[in-house]
């Protein structure tokens, strides 16, 4: 499952008054389908738009998050679909440990986009049963370090570089070390996409470590970091309300507009130097 290189597309560029013709890097966006596979028999679990890239990557962080596996041992099987000698990279094929149980968890566990505007305590209060605490062993962050992270996450953004188009989510240590980047066209993917790396290598909870998103904290990203017990969460653009009212809940430092030197902090300052 490899990443899918961004595509050429003719544009005019409106430049010094006029248009000349020229040609644009486009971010690739495509949907990938989960199917959880029983006893012989297939149901779908899933549709999101992604970037192609890291996809094992984020259906695991995706059925993590959702409360389909709660370990990577849970996950037994993931594949493409494939039959005889027809494959299409854009389904993938799930073999669980709690084999169609699972359905019934998702239905009662995942968490409604604060798209939809519904979002509430309700959610709050659902995220407790699951949420792991948020633990910092490490000395206070430094302002420098805390402004430093959006750079050092893009250093991490190839396909940013050339698309423009693309969000990223990356877990650095409390020494400013770059683990993991992962760029997506959704910016809740590409947090997914982090944390089943970190799945996957045996690394949850991620205590100690600090979450850089290139978007905006919205309730859904600080849902997954403390699902999987990230303990500092940096954003380049705003919080939402309930983005805060999760951080200030579970005890994560969240930092927003983190440009240039400057940044808020909206929660648990004690983990940043005075």
């Amino acid at each position: 499952m490899t990443t899918a290189e961004p595509a050429l597309h003719p544009v005019l560029r409106y430049a010094g008054g006029a248009l000349t013709p020229g040609a644009d890097q486009v971010a690739a966006e495509e949907p990938l389908e989960i199917r959880l596979v029983h006893g012989g028999e297939e149901r779908p679990l899933g549709v999101t738009m992604r970037t192609p890239g890291a996809d094992p990557d984020l259906v695991r962080g995706w059925l993590y998050a959702e409360g389909a596996i709660r370990e990577a041992g849970d996950l037994l099987d993931l594949s493409e679909w494939r039959e005889g000698e027809l494959a299409t990279p854009n389904v993938v094929r799930v073999r669980l440990r709690s084999g169609f149980a699972a359905l019934e968890r998702l239905s009662r566990q995942t968490f409604t986009s604060s798209a939809c505007g519904v979002c509430g305590a309700g959610s709050i209060e659902r995220l407790a049963v699951r949420a792991r605490p948020a633990l910092w062993t490490r000395p206070p962050l430094s302002p420098e370090l805390v402004c430093s992270l959006p750079g050092r996450l893009r250093a991490g953004q190839p396909l940013f570089a050339v698309t423009g188009g693309l969000h990223a989510a990356g877990l650095f240590t409390p020494d400013g070390e770059c683990l993991a980047v992962r760029e997506d066209v959704g910016r809740h993917n590409a947090v997914d996409k982090v944390i089943g790396w970190a799945l996957t290598g045996g690394r949850l909870p991620l205590g100690d470590h600090i979450l850089t998103v290139s978007s905006r904290a919205g309730f859904e990203i600080v849902q997954k970091a403390a699902l999987a017990g990230v303990p500092v969460v940096c954003a380049v653009s705003a919080p939402t309300s309930l983005a805060v009212q999760v951080a200030e809940s579970f005890g994560l430092t969240l930092l927003g507009f983190v440009r240039g030197e400057r940044f808020n902090v909206y929660s648990a300052p004690e983990r940043l130097q005075p």
